[in-house]
């Protein structure tokens, strides 16, 4: 999967706010929504609705016309800049979505 590498961080795409969430609010099969080239630009110029359109079109193009593509999120999509290699998750209660880097987390392990 093509990624947008700066400074040794990938673009990560989430929407914080709530409302709905872009990636968890989708099957984890489009996880393209997370690292997308297209729309990480899309967003870096301010163009949130350009990064809808995109999602739109690529949700039909790799997963078939009939399948539905969450992208009520687009309107607060940000770009987190996670280190190249760096384990991370997506969480979300009532569409907000954050990211916890593995690493930096105080998990528990049962």
């Amino acid at each position: 999967m093509e990624k947008v590498k700066k400074d040794g961080c990938i673009a990560v795409l989430y929407s914080p706010g709530f409302g709905a969430g872009w990636s968890s609010w989708n099957n984890n099969d489009k996880e393209w929504l997370l690292f997308n080239p297209e729309i990480v630009a899309a967003v870096e110029s301010g163009d949130r609705k350009k990064a809808e359109e995109i999602a739109e079109r690529l949700g039909k193009e790799l997963n078939g016309e009939n399948d539905y593509t969450c992208v009520l999120g687009a309107d607060g999509l940000e770009i987190a800049w996670i280190r190249e290699g760096e384990a991370f998750e997506i969480t979300e209660y009532d569409g907000n979505e954050s990211y916890n880097i593995i690493s930096q987390g105080q998990y528990k392990t049962a």
